[in-house]
Parts: structure tokens; C-alpha cells; sequence
């Protein structure tokens, strides 16, 4: 099994602040590729997940929106549908049509169950955009061009200082003083998956699932999402919780103790969790979407959504405050699997980790 490793190529406290967003051509003013109001004005639906929008005291969406209609004069529409992706591949399966523009918020493990459901293309393949230059290197991971990297985060422990102390490596975690601490995510969210996904890395397919019983065994709680999983960390239900490392820029938004919002990267380690940005292939107006593409990769957006989403930006441009650089950790190394790993891997490794660990 081929792993895929990379290190960022800027720390977020060394990204370079450039001067200004970078100014968009106006949308086509007849509208002829896409849907068009009464008074002409483009519009673009843009399909994302609900915390995106919604989530409380963050979620950018309404910033996005705001920006990318004053820039170009288009409309821009959200939509947040149950199911996420999983939604579109079953519209696809059906061969319903596909209202939405562009998908926001994709990710690898996405892309491979598209790939590995639908026989006809989803995305728009083969994309070059203007800002693509600026991604970090090691942030792409669609090697078919369909996805452009918008953001980052990286997943590992996070612990309450004032109650216990962090183990160092994954060795260190299973055992039982420290697995009674954790409150960990099933693979079914985002979250528990990129975890799993992080044991697989560490002790390779054959063992990972005993690291997984090594903390079931010692005391740890799996809950089904992140913000069960969470909630239940900050109620005081357990000291340690698998999270995001930039979870103090949270907790300082809120004004809480830092000593309870430490970070530990295991062995030196996060996973690294990107999220890319896709055109439909049956887009009403897929010029428009391109447009929104770069819109998203210019250094006041990308700043902007980093710090409003609690993510890392994608590209070595964007836009940071000074205390979001302190605040926001990235590990010594960064991880993950590249998309060739885990086609016709993913779904037997949470099968397996369903079937030993959920019983």
C-alpha cells in the first residue's frame, strides 16, 4: 500500500499578508450559460455543508456571499442537502437532474465513493484556474483536476491540561490511563474517519483495528459525530477529545481558558484533512462556478474563511491575523493517504473497524 506523506510549505505564522483581494471580472451580463434573474443578474448555486453556513458564532457563508456578489454583481444561492455528496450520488444514481453549480467542502474520501458508485462523470474533470499556483504544495489530491483545495485541518487530540496529561505518541494513547481520558469519533464523521484513517498510516491495516480494542479495552468513549463528541468533552464527561488543532483559535473567540484547549500531535503527527471545491458536470453555469473558484483562492478570502471556519488556508498567500498565527498549531509533520490508496480500500476498513470495535 503506497502512503503519501507531506509537510506544509508554510507555516501559518510565516504567510505572507499581500495587499488587497485580488480584483474579479464582472459575470457575463447576458446570462446566456446560466440561470439569469428578472434583471439579468447571474445566478450561481453553490452546494456546501450546513456548518458552513450555520454553525454557531462561525461558518463563513454569509461572509462569502456578501463578498462574491459585490465582486462580480452575480446571485449567489446556498444549498445544504441531507446527505452532503451522498446526496448528489444519489440523484445521479437516479439520473435526476443536478441543481447546484459547484460542490463546496469535498474531500478525498469523498471523491473515491463518486468514483467507486457512478459510472458517469459527476464533476467537470481537467480544471485551471487563476490563484491555483498558490496552493500549498501537497494540498492537491485529486489526480482527475476535479477538486481545487480550498482549506485544511489537521485532527489529533486535544485535552484539558488543568485535568490530565497528553500522551506523546499513539503507543502512549492505548494505554488505559490515557484511553479512559479520550472521547474519540466513530469513522462514520469526518472526524473519526480522518482518526482511523491516521491508526491505518501508523500501524498499517493488519494491526490498526488492536489499537482500537487496546482503547476500547482501556476506557475510551466513541461517539457518532464530532459535535456529539465535543459537546460531551466540554460538559466534562472525559479530559481528551479527537478534534481540530486549531481549536484554540475556537476557544479564544469565546474567551476560555487555553489551558483547557491544548493541542498534542501523537508521534509528531496530525492528519491532514483537506477540502476541495468542485464544478458539476451538468453546471448551469460553469463559467460563473470557475469564477467562484478563484474568487475562493484570493489572499482576503482565504484568510477570511480560514478564521471564520477555524480551518488553515490552502494557499501561501492568505491573509492572517497575528493572533490566529499563534493560535492555530500545525503538527511537526502532516499525513494522510493519497486518493490511489484508498480506491477499493475505505469502505472494507470501516466495514472492519463496524464489525471489531462497534460489535
Amino acid at each position: 500500500m503506497r502512503r503519501r506523506r507531506y509537510l506544509t510549505a508554510a507555516g501559518v505564522a510565516t504567510v505572507a499578508a499581500l495587499a488587497g483581494c485580488a480584483e474579479l471580472e464582472s459575470a457575463d451580463e447576458n446570462g446566456d450559460d446560466g440561470t439569469t434573474t428578472e434583471n439579468g443578474e447571474e445566478t450561481l448555486v453553490v452546494s456546501t455543508y450546513s456548518s458552513f453556513l450555520d454553525a454557531p458564532s462561525i461558518g463563513p457563508g454569509e461572509l462569502v456571499q456578501e463578498r462574491f456578489e459585490e465582486a462580480t454583481g452575480a446571485n449567489l444561492e446556498w444549498e445544504s442537502p441531507d446527505g452532503q455528496v451522498d446526496h448528489y450520488i444519489q440523484r445521479a444514481q437516479d439520473g435526476a437532474t443536478i441543481d447546484s453549480d459547484l460542490y463546496l467542502g469535498i474531500t478525498t474520501e469523498d471523491l473515491v465513493r463518486v468514483d467507486e458508485q457512478l459510472d458517469d462523470p459527476l464533476f467537470a474533470s481537467g480544471l485551471t484556474i487563476d490563484g491555483q499556483d498558490a496552493i500549498i504544495d501537497g494540498l492537491d489530491f485529486d489526480p482527475e483536476d476535479r477538486a481545487i483545495p480550498f482549506n485544511t485541518g489537521y485532527i489529533c487530540p486535544v485535552y484539558d491540561s488543568t485535568e490530565t496529561d497528553a500522551p506523546e505518541t499513539f503507543d502512549e494513547l492505548r494505554e488505559a490511563e490515557h484511553a479512559d481520558n479520550l472521547i474519540a469519533q466513530e469513522p462514520g464523521s469526518t472526524v473519526g474517519l480522518a482518526f482511523m484513517l491516521h491508526s491505518i498510516y501508523q500501524y498499517g491495516e493488519e494491526e490498526y483495528l488492536d489499537f482500537w480494542a487496546d482503547l476500547q479495552e482501556g476506557g475510551a468513549t466513541f461517539l457518532g459525530s464530532w459535535a456529539d463528541a465535543y459537546d460531551a468533552w466540554m460538559g466534562g464527561e472525559s479530559p481528551m477529545v479527537i478534534s481540530y488543532s486549531t481549536d484554540q483559535v475556537f476557544a479564544a473567540g469565546d474567551d476560555r481558558d487555553l489551558d483547557k484547549h491544548q493541542i498534542q500531535f501523537l508521534d509528531d503527527q496530525a492528519y491532514a484533512n483537506p477540502e476541495g471545491m468542485v464544478v458539476f458536470e451538468q453546471a448551469d453555469n460553469p463559467d460563473l462556478a470557475e469564477e467562484f473558484l478563484e474568487f475562493m483562492l484570493t489572499p482576503e478570502i482565504q484568510g477570511e474563511v480560514a478564521e471564520n471556519n477555524v480551518v488553515f488556508p490552502a494557499t501561501e498567500t492568505a491573509e492572517l491575523s497575528e493572533e490566529y498565527a499563534e493560535l492555530a498549531h500545525e503538527p511537526p509533520e502532516a499525513v494522510t493517504f493519497a486518493y490511489d490508496d484508498l480506491v477499493g480500500n475505505i469502505d472494507d476498513w470501516i466495514d472492519q473497524w463496524d464489525r471489531e470495535i462497534a460489535g
